[in-house]
């Protein structure tokens, strides 16, 4: 792993200021002082910045029920609670993804930076689940069209799974995450997200994680998930 990554890892700082203090010579490896970052380090070197030794945190993998009213963010500057906050952990975590403010349901924590940035990435098509009610219930061209794609400001959406559950309850599988997308692809279709909830991510599922809980995933679930962007 790159040096400026690594310690970005063990919460030194983040990735660009990281790169700062090697080349400010604050860093040495292994008792030899490095300035360039990318210099690549593996398990057991021993890593100190101004002469502290750097500890790497153990990475972690957290499962959380976000309610309304909290915000997908590591911190939250206004009077709003961050989605952190809702797990007990000293690990410095960050949201996998986002979720509107507004919208409930699973969301993934985690300081695997690495890990965050495949599952999130375009090119592994991690489905996502969302059970939605809208404002008016939708006619099945109105879910064909879902399904097949509707034209948004930021082009066609790809393909999606769409499944009624009810009178306007509809769940959508999407393999890609545009900013606010389900709400977007709904007024596609002259129709309005009422309440919009996660319930699942890649093979997670929400099920039954009370509203505002979390859960540290166990190490085959991270297993699992790591699986997902292999190919």
């Amino acid at each position: 792993m790159r040096l400026a990554k690594q310690l970005a890892h063990a919460g030194v700082a983040s990735r660009r200021r990281a790169e700062g203090i090697v080349r400010d010579g604050r860093v040495t490896v292994n008792g030899e002082v490095v300035t360039d970052p990318a210099r690549d380090v593996v398990e057991g070197d021993e890593i100190r910045v101004d002469g502290k030794p750097v500890a790497v945190e153990a990475r972690e993998v957290w499962a959380v029920n976000k309610p309304a009213g909290v915000v997908s963010t590591a911190r939250e500057p206004g009077k709003r609670r961050a989605v952190v906050e809702l797990v007990r952990s000293e690990a410095r975590l960050y949201p996998v993804g986002r979720l509107d403010v507004d919208s409930t349901g699973l969301l993934l924590l985690t300081n695997d930076g690495e890990l965050a940035n495949r599952l999130t990435h375009p090119r592994y098509e991690v489905e996502k689940a969302y059970r939605l009610e809208l404002r008016r219930p939708p006619s099945e061209a109105d879910l064909r069209q879902l399904a097949q794609g509707v034209e948004l400001d930021d082009g066609i959406t790809a393909p999606a799974g769409v499944e009624r559950r009810g009178e306007r309850e509809v769940e959508i599988v999407l393999r890609e995450g545009r900013n606010r997308q389900v709400r977007r692809m709904a007024e596609a279709i002259g129709n309005q997200v009422v309440a919009l909830q996660r319930v699942r991510f890649g093979p997670l599922e929400l099920g039954g994680l009370a509203e505002g809980a979390s859960r540290r995933l166990t190490a085959q679930e991270v297993a699992v998930l790591n699986g997902l962007t292999t190919r």
